[in-house]
């Protein structure tokens, strides 16, 4: 097999028909991140804790399946490489767990309910892993360059964002709008079908084109080297992988932001729906911000990125978007904020969330390109290049966004004496109150933490280009040899 040195340059096909791939999570990102909490809370009718238990859970599963297909994406030997056979392999599956998470038998008991949860949700979430876990660690045989790969994870997130945005923008717009019964067309049970067909259709979409348009790289892809072990030696060298101070620190910022971002999105409805008291257009056209976030975070990453260092781009673009996104709740919570139907409002909304967006998607769009040059910090101190056992962390990390923000909010609408099945003529101002004085400094705390954690990530830009430097040469030696 060719070098990675001896590829082509990377077509713009190639490039967008990577991101494209990115769909698969953003759609099921904007499925169980937003809707899921909702759906079987306010349209179920089962208690927020039973849903945000359920879901956690499943964060046991992640952590055995992710870094099993992480570890299974590095070792696989095939005609078609590493990481396609798994790309290709997990359209069908996932969009078939993704459609059974929607339709629960009826008539269960909360309990019920609960154990339907876990195992739907856990099931779709280990096949998108099988799916995301080696696209991302594709990334790093696609190029070494360190700008670059912010470049492609860029187009990741953009597509990704356009995904998660798109989807729940055009559900809002065509699915969830009033009726008679249902003012607030996100209450209306029946909404619920279209929604889940046409997210399956576009997970199935995103993995085909993903793995089509990369297909002609996989020559000049980084094949495995490894020689079959027992469990106990792929667990050895994987403890040596993660056993590593940059990704460590990525690790611990990342659960905590993920966390907070799944917070944020289990709980925006609810704010829309019941503190600011928006219909479905107006809740559709702000779900626009988070595009315009993603064209204004795709361009600007890797800029700043290439201006003060991936780490730092990562740290001051979080604080600086989580502390302008959180303005409107916390003003509303001091009644300072305009009152529901000032027609300033969705306008104010929508350009501190496409601001507020924007920042965060360029501090994620830096980390997860910080997560991989540890690939090859790590390669240099191993002699291995685990990427899809990394990536498998990172997309621990974001399932994180489903399982503990989904946890939280759950807790937080208990905390808060939030009622199930809540009609919003009925929810009190006192409700509201409660819930945002539980929220904000919970989100606040967590965002916080996670940068100072990130203050230990050790990878500069000339530290990369030292480590890739050593591992040419070494692979020169071993040809030569």
């Amino acid at each position: 097999m060719p070098g990675m040195n001896t590829a082509p340059p990377l077509r713009w096909t190639t490039r967008h028909g990577y991101g494209f791939g990115a769909i698969v999570t953003g759609v099921k990102s904007a499925a169980f991140s937003t809707y899921l909490l909702l759906f079987y809370n306010q349209v179920i009718g089962v208690p927020a804790a039973v849903v945000g238990t359920a879901i956690a859970l499943t964060l046991l599963v992640d952590a055995f399946v992710d870094p099993f297909i992480g570890r299974w994406s590095d070792v696989l030997r095939s005609r078609w490489g590493r990481r396609h056979p798994f790309i290709y392999g997990s359209a069908i599956p996932t969009a078939f767990f993704f459609l059974l998470t929607w339709f629960p038998p009826p008539n269960l008991s909360d309990f019920q309910y609960g154990v339907w949860i876990f195992f739907t949700a856990a099931a779709t979430r280990a096949a998108v892993s099988l799916n995301e876990i080696p696209s991302s660690a594709m990334a790093t045989e696609l190029t070494e360059d360190y700008t670059q790969r912010t470049k492609l994870f860029s187009l990741r997130y953009l597509w990704g964002y356009a995904g998660t945005y798109g989807y729940t923008g055009l559900s809002l717009a065509v699915f969830f709008v009033a009726t008679a019964n249902y003012p607030r067309g996100q209450l209306n049970p029946a909404s619920y079908t279209p929604f889940a067909i046409l997210g399956a259709c576009l997970i199935i979409v995103g993995a085909l084109v993903s793995g089509l348009a990369t297909h002609s790289r996989i020559p000049y892809l980084r094949q495995s080297t490894t020689v079959e072990g027992n469990i106990s030696s792929h667990l050895k060298e994987m403890l040596q992988a993660v056993n590593n101070r940059a990704f460590l620190s990525i690790f611990g910022f990342g659960v905590c932001k993920w966390t907070a971002v799944g917070l944020y999105s289990a709980t925006t409805l609810y704010f829309g729906t019941y503190l600011f008291k928006l219909d479905g257009p107006s809740l559709a056209f702000l779900t626009l911000d988070g595009l315009v976030a993603a064209m204004l975070a795709a361009p600007l990453a890797p800029i700043a990125s290439r201006s003060i260092g991936k780490r730092n781009a990562s740290m001051y673009f979080a604080l600086f978007g989580v502390c302008l996104g959180l303005i409107p709740l916390l003003l509303s919570y001091l009644d300072m904020f305009m009152e529901p139907g000032h027609q300033l409002l969705v306008p104010t909304l929508f350009v501190i969330g496409a601001l507020y967006g924007g920042m965060v998607a360029i501090s994620l769009i830096n980390t997860t390109s910080m997560m991989a040059d540890v690939v090859e910090d790590s390669a240099v101190k191993t002699g291995r290049h685990s990427a899809g056992t990394f990536f498998a962390a990172s997309s621990f990390m974001t399932q994180c966004s489903v399982g503990l923000g989904i946890l939280m909010a759950g807790m937080i609408l208990t905390w808060s004496n939030f009622p199930e099945k809540a009609d919003p003529l009925m929810v009190t101002d006192a409700m509201v109150k409660s819930l945002l004085a539980h929220y904000l400094p919970t989100v606040l705390i967590l965002w916080i933490v996670g940068v100072l954690i990130l203050l230990f990530y050790p990878i500069t830009q000339q530290k990369h280009e030292e480590n890739v430097a050593r591992l040419r040469a070494i692979e020169a030696q071993e040809k030569a040899a």
